[in-house]
């Protein structure tokens, strides 16, 4: 049973979150551990798997952007080069993890690690390099602006999704969700890249 079966939904990426709502706290309700304290331990379990699963489903898709990943996972995509897996993986292991620079990104990246670099060096020697941060501040907000681009171009794919679905046109399904997988990627390596420069104005 998908998560979007939980809700009686069909696999789309618009979906009204208010309705989610209402209906997950309704299954919460007939979920609940008191009407089940009497009933015994094999009805309890269920209870309790099916309460389990509801959350998960619930936590998932109310957040778009858990939502596309999951859809994504049923279609037999999984996000491995900028997924928590990896990275666990990568931590665990004492290794670098590897991820695909976006190519539009390269130039920008080369430059901005030449950047943190300066900063790491400068910072060991304690001295501040307000130019510097300055460059990183700037390149920070373009990261950030990139995001909010990224963003946009999502939701537009979001609809081609949910419209291949209505017409059942494989074609179209296969090219928008080919696009999810490079946008998320994209979204996710911006995003770390905000975050190093956060760091490193810290």
């Amino acid at each position: 049973m998908s998560y979007f079966d939980v809700f009686s939904l069909p696999a789309k990426l618009h979906i009204d979150t208010v309705a989610l709502e209402k209906q997950f706290y309704a299954q919460s309700r007939r979920l609940h551990p008191d009407r089940f304290a009497t009933k015994p331990a094999a009805e309890q379990e269920e209870a309790l798997r099916q309460s389990s699963l509801l959350n998960d489903a619930y936590r998932t898709l109310k957040d778009p952007i858990l939502r596309t990943q999951y859809l994504l996972k049923l279609e037999g995509v999984e996000l491995e080069e900028q997924s928590k897996a990896a990275t666990d993986a990568a931590r665990a292991g004492g290794s670098e993890k590897k991820q695909i620079v976006p190519p539009e990104l390269l130039e920008e990246v080369f430059e901005l690690n030449m950047q943190l670099q300066e900063m790491k060096m400068a910072k060991q020697m304690g001295e501040d390099e307000p130019e510097l941060r300055r460059d990183l501040m700037t390149a920070k907000d373009a990261f950030d602006a990139r995001m909010v681009e990224t963003q946009a171009e999502l939701e537009s794919l979001w609809t081609r999704w949910d419209a291949a679905l209505d017409t059942d046109n494989a074609t179209a399904k296969a090219a928008a969700r080919d696009n999810m997988v490079a946008l998320l990627n994209k979204r996710s390596y911006l995003r770390n890249l905000v975050r190093d420069v956060n760091e490193a104005l810290e």
